[in-house]
């Protein structure tokens, strides 16, 4: 008999949550597992799931007091006997322990990629939310946490035991990410974007949210126009704070040199077209964008945060500055440019390191693992 899980998440934007999810699911045995996924309808989430053994249900976790939400997923664990509930992201997994809890004790898995400090609410509202999940977490029969601060925290803040918790770094499809298979996809962004071959294209990607410190980013354009005279720069991603980071490039007169592409999802295409990638976040779990450019012998500036550090050792993967330090930024970017020889080197130990240490079939082995020694 197949064990039956029911995957629960956000799903409003197809973020790094859902990204491993879908891996996840992608990769679990078909003759041993059936899926089935509670969150917010979502084309590119429902076409990143290629697998037939999976079910789709409909549900808006937008709202976190919204009881119906609870009784909707109770209902599903129990029409479809589901033997496990896997949930992740603040609002969708308080529904998805309380719905185990009270489906006869159904066994529960959650997976924490962010610090409660990372939440996108307000003060008031992140205590809330921050009192929610330690209600919650009795619920929980193991934490999956993706670096070795979120480890520490579970442990030593939330007071949960520690054969409770287990570290499972996320993953990347490695043999999908090969940078000598790229030069057409380099050549037809570089088109879209209206770039040139000769020109220097600089580039960051993520959600906008104020974790991701893209502004730091955009206040560095004047001063590298101005030391790398055919340096172009792109935005990958939409959110929230797109007016700002517009209005943001309005105001340093860049806005001719910056792209914003909105959202997209041929991220490995556009990393072919990138000659640095910048990672100016100030609050991360352990992003898969890094993984990503990683994979793809990037140079990359990042921020020296919790989890990046778990992911890139400053001077040998890419070049690690302080987070929220533009001057710091605008030097590194430089340095690489300027140094070919760093910017290879820089590229092909990353490349080396992700397919080592962070491929997604080590992170789909590790999950499975704690499905079939849940007691």
């Amino acid at each position: 008999m197949k064990t039956k899980i029911l995957y629960v998440i956000d799903g409003i934007e197809f973020g790094g949550g859902e990204r491993v999810f879908a891996q996840i699911i992608n990769g679990l045995p078909e003759d041993r597992y059936e899926a089935f996924l509670a969150t917010a309808p979502n084309d590119a989430f429902q076409k990143a799931i290629t697998v037939k053994n999976r079910t789709f249900f409909p549900v808006d976790f937008s709202n976190r007091y919204n009881v119906a939400n609870l009784l909707k997923l109770t209902r599903i664990i129990k029409d479809h006997r589901i033997d496990i509930v896997h949930g992740q992201g603040a609002r969708a997994e308080f529904f998805a322990r309380l719905a185990a809890g009270l489906s006869g004790r159904k066994k529960c898995v959650s997976t924490v990629a962010m610090p409660v400090e990372g939440y996108d609410v307000g003060p008031w509202k992140r205590c809330l939310y921050a009192a929610f999940d330690r209600f919650s977490e009795r619920f929980v029969d193991r934490f999956l946490v993706v670096s070795d601060v979120l480890l520490k925290s579970m442990i030593q803040v939330h007071g949960v035991a520690p054969g409770k918790v287990i570290k499972i770094y996320n993953g990347i499809e490695t043999d999908l990410y090969r940078p000598e298979n790229q030069l057409n996809n380099r050549r037809r962004i570089r088109e879209e974007f209206h770039i040139s071959d000769a020109d220097l294209l600089i580039g960051a990607i993520g959600r906008l949210v104020w974790q991701k410190g893209f502004e730091y980013f955009i206040q560095a354009i004047p001063d590298l126009v101005q030391a790398l005279p055919k340096s172009r720069f792109v935005l990958i991603g939409d959110g929230v704070l797109r007016r700002d980071l517009e209005n943001l490039a309005i105001n340093l007169n860049i806005r001719d040199s910056i792209l914003f592409t909105g959202q997209r999802t041929d991220i490995r295409d556009i990393l072919s077209a990138l000659d640095v990638v910048v990672i100016p976040s100030v609050l991360e779990g352990f992003p898969i964008v890094t993984l990503e450019a990683m994979a793809m012998g990037k140079p990359i500036v990042a921020t020296a945060i919790d989890g990046i550090t778990e992911q890139i050792m400053d001077g040998r993967e890419g070049i690690l500055i302080p987070p929220r330090n533009t001057a710091n930024l605008t030097q590194a970017i430089i340095n690489i440019v300027s140094n070919p020889m760093l910017s290879d080197d820089l590229g092909k130990t990353a490349r080396e390191r992700v397919t080592a240490e962070f491929s997604v079939q080590q992170m789909i082995k590790a999950t499975i693992h704690v499905y079939e020694n849940l007691r």
